[in-house]
């Protein structure tokens, strides 16, 4: 379709897919099968990819027309990393094959994806990490897939990877060069979570459940039909990978007083005997500045209308856990005794995290790794210096050093 496409246009194609397939008597699958097939599920990507080569600020008009008809949606939370994540990186480095296999079952929701990055002596210096690839041009592959590039045999260990346990693929960045500089020997994979050789483990975290897992990764075998971007280039490609990922987790889109300070609001109008001076003051603040992140976020939104999430999205990663962890901390205190009070500490392993779901212990406990994960606080600081403010960027050493002499 042209991008010329208007409100109008997407309007009928969503009244049309309701006609055809009414959600109170369709499956839910089958209906979000349908509105892929018909471009409506992020229009601004291509057609036959789920959309229509429209402007991505058409999508509120899709989004508006199917939330009044009671229509399903594809439960982003649970599959937010291929959402936010693989997507974007699928679509800008992946093969037409690999875009047409992968991006509507990740859409619909058939296939959940987790990301295999950090690891054990890798985690704020990315960069640095030792998981390797290995050629093996003469080893038969055990998948169909496998093209005259042969497979890449990889072994090594991730961690702290979300919805492994649940998870079908994983975008993965491993080491296929060690005799250049570390940022230059990495490539970027597709791996599949079912493999022999791919081991999941539960890593139980302060609130006591494990969301997270560590990922053993042992003779895994990877056609390189399954590689996005050119051998050696994948921090490029990993790079497009945590820009949307900081957007992804720092700029979701909530109404106003939405997310926790919502919930903080709502037990400061129902339970007025908590109330304090002090209290009273905290709460102002850091309303105003929930609001100002909110429409932060807004902005960034419009702003990625016109092109690629730049590090705005790290700065608003910033914003997000800090005033989560504030937040929360207010939360407790003015809950008194009953702030103090953990409802559950079974070992579970959820496939999603939910905040407002649950009670202010765990909203406390939980907002601590938001200033780790996704890159931690400290790293998002370096880049709004040196990428928003234009700061000098730090003295490093070992641009220039191959990975193998490193010192570890």
């Amino acid at each position: 379709m042209s991008t010329a496409i208007d409100a109008a246009q997407v309007r009928r194609l969503t009244q049309e897919l309701l006609a055809a397939h009414p959600p109170a008597t369709t499956d839910r699958t089958d209906f979000l099968k349908a509105r892929f097939d018909a471009g409506l599920a992020w229009v601004h990507y291509p057609a036959g990819l789920g959309g229509l080569d429209a402007p991505r600020s058409l999508q509120s008009v899709v989004d508006a027309e199917l939330a009044a008809a009671g229509a399903p949606d594809n439960d982003p939370r649970r599959i937010g990393i291929g959402l936010g994540m693989a997507a974007p990186t699928i679509l800008g480095y992946g093969t037409e094959e690999q875009k047409q296999r992968f991006l509507r079952p990740l859409w619909v929701g058939e296939e959940v994806w987790c990301q295999l990055f950090s690891e054990p002596g890798a985690g704020s210096d990315l960069a640095a990490l030792g998981t390797r690839a290995v050629r093996d041009e003469e080893g038969a592959s055990r998948s169909s897939e496998a093209g005259s590039g042969g497979d890449w045999v990889v072994d090594g260990q991730k961690v702290w990877t979300s919805s492994a346990h649940v998870a079908r693929w994983a975008i993965l960045i491993a080491r296929t060069d060690p005799d250049v500089p570390k940022h230059r020997g990495i490539s970027y994979f597709i791996c599949d979570m079912t493999d022999p050789g791919v081991e999941v483990r539960p890593l139980r975290q302060i609130t006591g459940e494990a969301e997270f897992n560590e990922v053993f990764l042992t003779g895994v075998r990877i056609p390189d039909s399954r590689r996005l971007g050119p051998v050696g280039d994948g921090w490029k490609v990993a790079q497009t990978t945590l820009m949307n990922e900081r957007v992804s987790i720092g700029g979701a889109r909530i109404p106003r007083e939405g997310g926790m300070i919502g919930t903080v609001a709502k037990t400061w109008r129902e339970q007025p005997g908590l109330r304090t001076h002090d209290l009273h003051q905290r709460l102002l603040t850091l309303w105003v500045e929930a609001e100002v992140a909110r429409l932060t976020g807004e902005r960034l939104r419009q702003q990625l209308v016109a092109g690629q999430p730049g590090p705005e999205g790290s700065g608003m990663k910033l914003a997000f856990a800090r005033l989560n962890q504030e937040i929360s901390g207010l939360e407790v205190e003015l809950l008194g005794d009953e702030g103090l009070l953990y409802s559950d500490w079974t070992m579970r392993r959820p496939e999603l995290v939910d905040f407002t779901g649950r009670d202010a212990g765990y909203r406390y406990l939980r907002s601590k790794g938001n200033s780790i994960e996704g890159g931690t606080s400290e790293v998002l600081l370096n880049i709004v210096a040196e990428r928003v403010l234009g700061l000098p960027a730090e003295p490093r050493n070992d641009k220039d050093v191959a990975w193998k002499d490193l010192a570890r």
